[in-house]
């Protein structure tokens, strides 16, 4: 029940209200039915009496008025800035608390006012109590005009001291003093709480034009003349590294205190501003500097201070351009550089070499990580800086076409023989070498997975596939893998990495045809079961291979084999042309071996040897105790001088043997000092010698590495290379002008890198000839309008 009947009008209420009104204004106590049942009254006054909404509303404003004078004279009595300011933030705490509450029992108010000047229908008390709490309507009417009355009678009377106090107190504790936080935050809310919006009903959440003109922008100017004469100070009498430390420290602990003294709330852009801000006055005097000393931290390894440096400039738009290019001068330079010093170890041995790629890499990925904190554009950098040290040619190099042919296009400019020594390195993990012996399968695994990513950042890709190629052939033929479910593995992680599906293509065929061949001998020693040939078959071991997979020229190797061999080769073809008709089969010797008995005056010893060996060896066969010249075995044997001269030579000083098998007359040095007459004979003095004890019998390989290509066919291979690079470049270039008709010259050459990069990156050279040589074959036409534009031609 309410104190006063509603039939009483207001001005009987008024002065019952009115006590409870500055009770609410001065945070005093009221009860809950003294709180319940103003909310009724003020609902019924606006609700019988026409213009009893305004009365209210005058009432009340005159009561706020007064509080907000006693408040101000309260403030006023205050002598010294640090008292106004604490007077100052206890008023305004109390009025801002209590504007929280008092409005809510006049939200008919406004509501009443709205529905008599423009005839609406009043909403109910529900649904106006949504719309004045909603996101796009916080504060409520009579908050609002709380805040006009406090903003005209006492804010802007005491604005100016407001700002001097709450600045001082700021500049003290950049100083270094101790002060009343809460007294700087109390006038940074109200300046906050004052604007135009806010009082207006439509606050801004972040601060308005008081907020923004009043506050911040002096907030701005006090920060940048606080550093801009201590930070040049500061760096000439300490230096960079202890100026960036400086610098650092001072940026974070403005950060901080922006934090705390600038609005944060909101879309509000008061930290980005101050950011800008410290960037002006701390930084940017500095950037040179800064890049002057980056590349000397850098080669001197001073991790701290260039995470330092970078750490700050890093604060700078586009800032660390400067460090992005000295990185890539720094990792191109010491990488170039180490690759020299050590050239005279890894350019002869793939294993010192990857492993010396690999701790460069890993170096500069550790620097990335400590300094930059592994920051994605510097690793691109690092992605990028290394590319050109891996693909450098300074220290060693590759020539793929050794001299311009008539007719053939310019020569190509050498490249480097990383992939050729990434190639020789996978060879000695996967092959039954010292190396794969000592290690473990996981070691090795490791090992091969380094050189893939070795490769993501080599250029010429197609190179390695075709050395990988011919090491995997002779791994195969000879059967000399450490595991064949690795190699299939190695492979598989080609693939992944994005190499040439032509050639990924091509091993999986060399696999299918080992498992071929494996049924293949099978079914011919059967067939040759009971026949005079049956005893050597049992020993032989063929291996038929499809020759676009494995051999890249149909060449035959003259050489004359033993007589037995020579009799078991029509029988094979037979057998297998009986099962493959319109297949034609072509020998292969180089890459033959076998295994031979040979007994000299100390023992018997099983000899492992290539079929040129073998040849050669069994010129003895009938004149044991003779010797034989070079003249003679070239015709015993039949073959070339390259080949005659370089066997030889194995079997006459092998590193790894302490008896030689073969002795020639006069001795020499090397094979190329051999002469017709000089004179070969078997040592009967040979012996196997382990541990300085002779022993009577053993085995002995003189395989080495299978010779898979003449000399010969080795130029034709780099030839073939440059040839099929020709070719998919000339497929590229049409492919694209077929999608886009017409395109200029700088956007067909990135495509083409994009398409071609997993083999090779054309140069722009080699880009050219070959869009000339198209168009002189009418498969595209330049634009007569613009010679750097073409047009596919159908």
């Amino acid at each position: 029940m309410s104190l006063l009947t509603k039939a009483e009008p207001f001005e009987n209420r008024w002065p019952q209200w009115k006590p409870l009104v500055v009770k609410l204004l001065q945070q005093e106590p009221v009860t809950r039915q003294e709180w319940q049942e103003l909310f009724w009254d003020v609902h019924s006054v606006v609700s019988w009496e026409a213009d009893g909404a305004e009365k209210i509303l005058d009432a009340v404003a005159a009561e706020i008025a007064a509080h907000v004078r006693m408040s101000l004279d309260r403030i006023l009595m205050q002598q010294g800035s640090f008292a106004l300011l604490a007077a100052y933030r206890r008023e305004w705490e109390q009025f801002h608390t209590q504007s929280n509450y008092l409005p809510h029992p006049f939200r008919p108010v406004r509501a009443a006012m709205i529905h008599s000047t423009t005839g609406q229908i009043v909403v109910s008390a529900g649904q106006q109590n949504r719309n004045e709490n909603s996101n796009d309507n916080p504060i409520t009417y009579m908050q609002a005009k709380m805040f006009l009355y406090w903003k005209t009678l006492l804010f802007e009377s005491l604005m100016e001291r407001l700002q001097a106090g709450a600045m001082a107190m700021i500049r003290d504790e950049r100083n270094g003093e101790i002060i009343d936080v809460p007294l700087v935050i109390a006038v940074k809310d109200s300046f906050v709480c004052m604007d135009e919006d806010m009082i207006k009903g439509r606050a801004t959440v972040g601060g308005g034009e008081t907020y923004r003109m009043c506050y911040e922008a002096l907030y701005f100017e006090e920060t940048r003349s606080c550093y801009e004469c201590r930070a040049g100070q500061y760096h000439m009498e300490n230096g960079i590294y202890s100026y960036v430390k400086y610098a650092t420290e001072k940026y974070n602990e403005e950060l901080d205190r922006g934090q705390r003294y600038l609005e944060t709330k909101g879309d509000s852009t008061s930290l980005e501003l101050l950011k800008t801000c410290l960037v002006s006055c701390l930084i940017l005097s500095v950037v040179e500097p800064i890049k002057q000393e980056f590349s000397v931290v850098l080669s001197t390894g001073s991790i701290h201070h260039a995470r330092a440096m970078f750490e700050l400039l890093n604060l700078v738009p586009n800032g660390i351009a400067g460090p992005k290019a000295i990185l890539d001068r720094h990792i191109v330079e010491s990488g170039i550089q180490d690759m020299k010093e050590h050239a005279d170890s890894i350019v002869t041995d793939p294993e010192k070499y990857v492993q010396r790629l690999i701790s460069l890499f890993n170096q500069y990925t550790d620097l990335i990580r400590l300094a930059f904190d592994s920051d994605s554009r510097m690793l691109t950098v690092r992605d990028m800086a290394f590319r050109k040290v891996i693909n450098d040619t300074s220290v060693f190099s590759l020539d793929l076409d050794k001299a311009k042919k008539p007719g053939q296009m310019t020569r190509s400019p050498p490249e480097s023989r990383c992939p050729e020594l990434l190639a020789n390195y996978c060879d000695q993990l996967l092959r039954k070498t010292p190396l794969s012996r000592k290690l473990m399968p996981e070691e090795i695994d490791e090992r091969l997975k380094g050189v893939i990513l070795l490769l993501k950042y080599v250029q010429n890709t197609d190179v390695f596939m075709r050395f990988h190629q011919t090491h995997l052939m002779r791994r195969l033929i000879s059967e000399t893998s450490t595991d064949n479910d690795r190699e299939e593995s190695v492979v598989q992680w080609l693939q992944r990495s994005g190499m040439a599906t032509e050639y990924i293509h091509k091993f999986q065929r060399m696999f299918q045809d080992m498992n071929v061949c494996e049924t293949f001998n099978g079914d011919f020693k059967e067939h040759l079961r009971g026949k005079d040939l049956s005893k050597l078959a049992s020993m032989m071991n063929v291996k038929i291979l499809n020759q676009s997979a494995w051999v890249r020229n149909s060449e035959r190797t003259p050489v004359s084999l033993p007589i037995e061999l020579e009799e078991f080769v029509p029988e094979t073809e037979e057998f297998y042309h009986h099962q493959h008709n319109g297949r034609r089969i072509v020998w292969h010797h180089n890459l033959s071996s076998g295994i031979i008995t040979m007994s000299s005056d100390i023992g018997t010893y099983d000899l492992e040897v290539t079929s040129f060996q073998m040849a050669i060896l069994f010129a003895w066969n009938q004149r044991p105790r003779e010797s034989i010249s070079l003249n003679d075995l070239s015709l015993a044997t039949e073959l070339v001088d390259v080949d005659l001269r370089r066997t030889l030579w194995s079997l006459v000083s092998n590193a790894r043997l302490k008896r030689q098998l073969l002795l020639v007359t006069p001795p020499v040095k090397s094979p190329r000092d051999l002469t017709a007459e000089s004179l070969f004979s078997i040592n009967h003095q040979f012996a196997v010698v382990r541990n300085n004890d002779v022993q009577k019998r053993g085995k002995i390989s003189f395989l080495g590495k299978l010779q898979l290509m003449t000399e010969k066919v080795r130029e034709e291979v780099g030839e073939g290379i440059v040839a099929l690079r020709v070719l998919r470049l000339q497929e590229a270039i049409v492919r694209i002008l077929k999608m886009r008709k017409q395109i200029d010259n700088s956007k067909l050459y990135l495509e083409l890198i994009g398409m071609l990069k997993n083999m090779f990156v054309p140069t722009k050279r080699m880009v050219k000839e070959q869009i000339e040589w198209l168009i002189d074959q009418g498969y595209m036409k330049r634009d007569e309008k613009a010679i750097d534009n073409f047009i596919y031609v159908a």
